[in-house]
């Protein structure tokens, strides 16, 4: 990835943070790491814990952002989100997986994406 899209993808996070924050969540994660991949945001209002993946592009001409979730990459964070929920020790939350889309400066909130 070229730094103009680490920038981008910075900041997309960023502006997905905001909105998470202004919708009364507390941000508990960013970019968390584990052998197999990333959780970009994880958000937190009372029981309810959001994954948040962020597709942020200039355009969509290499289609919509959201698209770039696929199947594959579901899967994948279901698999990191476990592997958060007991690095944190996490238990009796609800659990729900949202994309954020960005396309421009053009912002997309997909609630429970999958």
């Amino acid at each position: 990835m070229n730094r103009s899209n680490q920038a981008r993808g910075r900041w997309g996070e960023e502006r997905a943070a905001a909105w998470y924050r202004d919708a009364g969540f507390t941000i508990v994660g960013r970019n968390w790491r584990a052998p197999g991949g990333e959780l970009d945001l994880v958000a937190r209002r009372g029981d309810l814990l959001v994954v948040c993946e962020v597709k942020a592009r200039r355009h969509t001409g290499y289609g919509p952002p959201a698209s770039a979730v696929g199947h594959a990459k579901q899967r994948r964070i279901r698999g990191l989100t476990a592997a958060w929920l007991r690095a944190h020790e996490v238990r009796g939350v609800d659990i729900r997986f949202d994309v954020v889309a960005i396309t421009g400066t053009n912002l997309e909130v997909i609630e429970g994406a999958f």
